[in-house]
């Protein structure tokens, strides 16, 4: 038979944690020896005379009683012993101290009735010395016993944190609360003279300068940025010290993001690719932008793709009169539905699902809202696609696009704002000339008529779009590889989705008709040593653990790309990462009779539709592609 003592012991030890009885039971415990303590103490340490005095009777059960009201007041048996910090210390600490005041209280308030001290005041202050002591310091060696016995400290995982503001001794605290037994953090670094060489939480605060040095000589695991305002280029300047030392990279979320206002373990992510690339955010004039789009009804075409969702979801901290998104993808749109009520509600957005080739219903849809302002941004974009599609690409790019434009002026749109690319430059593809094709007829179209001004925008590739390469490449590392890449010297500029929309709706409000924006890309990115990053960020070693494999470039695709073509330059505008490209202008009567002969010949086969798309853009030169046949039979022809 088990005795009734030893099942008691087996059922605590399957507990994860200290019952809080138990916890009472021996902080109890704690507070009659720290009582025992004083009143020996008291006595000189003649145990005889301690013995025989009358406060050995009443004094214990006076402050024990009073005790006890006040942990239970405070709940502190509540507190996880091995998770002890410094605000459990914080809470003890207060509880003894008001239970030491009322038993002070209680103290005086006998006196004047009885003319007799229940407890003698030099035994309330002592025992309230030592029992706070006593209790704080069976807590923390407890935490510390149960650390190195679950996972000693040689076994921890090391950290270090970049940040020794508030945000970073959040972030240490939620460490030690959370993780305790992983992970040993071990130093603080920071570029503030003010708090180098200080000590933070125990830990010493050491310069930046010093970041590299210190992770080369320590086993460090990972490398926490716990700054709130920091910019992209700090992130990866320290990304770029850690990774050669195999330190994964963590960020801390912005503080509205924090759970009730408390800093979770889990919310502490490993930094991205997409963080490396972002640029700092971008400065908007929002009085330009209230006065452009205040009360205007707005169609958005493309509403659920990548570039027309963001543009919705910045439109939507506007006072526009009504959004009207346009896209013939169903699950995307209910989605994005479902996105958009629960952020303010459809009221004032109405979702519609077509092909804007179908004239028919295009047409009842500019008739019914008559658009102020036209956001196009549905369009075939993958190039190998197209390449073997290339009637699809007439009919979306060059003919959706001219149908709408028509429409526009048919229906009074003030403004019409089409989405391009940085492949409509010099192409050398059938969709970066589709693409071209369209911003030739809208332009032509703007000085053809008065009623609405035509913009066009460009830019390069969209990090995190459909189809873009990081969420392959991240879809290829979580597949155990190879990451495949075309070719080893291919780069490519990156924006993200935010940044583009953003800059797209700026430029729209800013143009006056006819003109083409081109946004500051930044510099452009090597694909191969992008691949190679994301496999750092994800704790891969290269050729190891995963493989990189060059497939060769794809029909129709570029080695570099370009913003502008080498017959343009560009001219400033009022925001620094907005410039207008100064391009060829083609006469309306000249060049709308081609484009609508390329739409009529748009069932014909490929080669066919190649040749007249070549006709009208004299630059488009294919690479890579069956269309170089063409190419070299019109130079032979010269």
């Amino acid at each position: 038979m088990i005795s009734p003592v030893k099942k008691t012991y087996l059922r605590i030890r399957k507990l994860h944690i200290t019952p809080p009885w138990l916890v009472m039971l021996i902080d109890m415990l704690f507070v009659v020896l720290s009582i025992y303590i004083t009143l020996f103490i008291r006595s000189n340490f003649n145990v005889s005379s301690a013995l025989y005095t009358s406060d050995w009777y009443y004094t214990p059960i006076v402050i024990l009683a009073i005790r006890f009201l006040f942990f239970e007041i405070f709940q502190i048996h509540h507190l996880v012993i091995r998770y002890t910090n410094t605000r459990d210390v914080a809470k003890i600490f207060l509880s003894c101290v008001l239970g030491t005041m009322f038993v002070g209280i209680t103290d005086f308030v006998g006196y004047a009735i009885n003319q007799k001290f229940l407890v003698p005041t030099s035994v309330w202050m002592m025992e309230f010395f030592i029992t706070t002591v006593i209790l704080v310091a069976y807590r923390f060696a407890f935490k510390m016993y149960y650390l190195e016995s679950v996972n000693p400290s040689k076994l921890r995982k090391n950290i270090v944190i970049f940040g020794a503001g508030s945000s970073g001794v959040t972030t240490k605290r939620t460490i030690d609360r959370d993780n305790a037994s992983k992970y040993n953090v071990l130093a603080f670094f920071d570029e503030d003279d003010k708090k180098i060489n200080m000590q933070l939480e125990s830990l010493p605060v050491i310069d930046y300068k010093h970041l590299d040095e210190y992770l080369s000589i320590n086993n460090i695991s990972f490398l926490i940025i716990a700054v709130q305002k920091i910019s992209n280029a700090k992130i990866k300047e320290i990304t770029d010290i850690a990774l050669p030392y195999n330190v994964k990279v963590l960020k801390v979320p912005p503080v509205s993001r924090w759970l009730n206002g408390n800093l979770s373990f889990k919310q502490i992510k490993k930094v991205r690719i997409e963080d490396l690339l972002e640029r700092d955010p971008i400065q908007l004039d929002l009085s330009l932008l209230n006065a452009e789009l205040n009360n205007q009804t707005i169609m958005i075409t493309g509403a659920a793709g990548s570039i027309g969702s963001e543009i919705v979801r910045q439109l939507l901290n506007f006072n526009y009169k009504q959004l009207v998104l346009i896209d013939e993808a169903e699950t995307p749109c209910f989605f994005l539905q479902n996105e958009i009520m629960q952020i303010n509600g459809m009221d004032r957005v109405s979702m519609h699902i077509f092909d804007i080739c179908d004239t028919m219903q295009l047409d009842k849809m500019m008739a019914h809202y008559k658009p102020d302002i036209i956001y196009h941004a549905a369009a075939y974009k993958h190039v190998p696609m197209m390449e073997k599609n290339v009637r699809s690409a007439i009919k979306v790019n060059v003919d959706g696009t001219k149908t709408l434009a028509d429409f526009a002026v048919k229906y009074g749109t003030k403004k019409f704002v089409m989405v391009s690319t940085d492949k409509a430059v010099n192409p050398t593809n059938v969709m970066g000339a589709s693409k071209r094709i369209a911003e030739m007829y809208v332009q032509a179209l703007n000085f053809h008529q008065d009623t609405t001004k035509f913009i066009t925008t460009r830019f390069g590739n969209v990090l995190g779009s459909n189809g873009s390469v990081i969420p392959i490449f991240r879809k290829q590392i979580e597949n155990g590889g190879p990451i495949t890449i075309t070719h080893p010297d291919i780069t490519r500029y990156f924006m993200t989705i935010s940044e583009a929309c953003q800059l797209v709706i700026t430029a729209g409000s800013m143009g006056n008709g006819g003109e083409i924006f081109i946004f500051d890309m930044g510099k452009s990115v090597r694909i191969a040593d992008l691949a190679k990053k994301m496999i750092q960020l994800s704790g891969l070693t290269l050729d190891k653990d995963i493989t990189i494999k060059y497939t060769g470039l794809r029909p129709g695709e570029k080695l570099y790309e370009e913003l502008l073509a080498t017959e343009e330059n560009t001219t400033k505008t009022t925001h620094k990462k907005i410039m207008i490209a100064k391009v060829r202008s083609y006469d309306y009567n000249v060049i709308v009779p081609k484009i609508e002969n390329l739409i009529a010949h748009q069932n014909d086969d490929d080669f066919t539709i190649v040749s007249l798309m070549k006709d009208i853009v004299e630059e488009y030169k294919s690479q890579n592609s069956i269309f170089e046949s063409i190419d070299n039979q019109n130079k032979n022809t010269k």
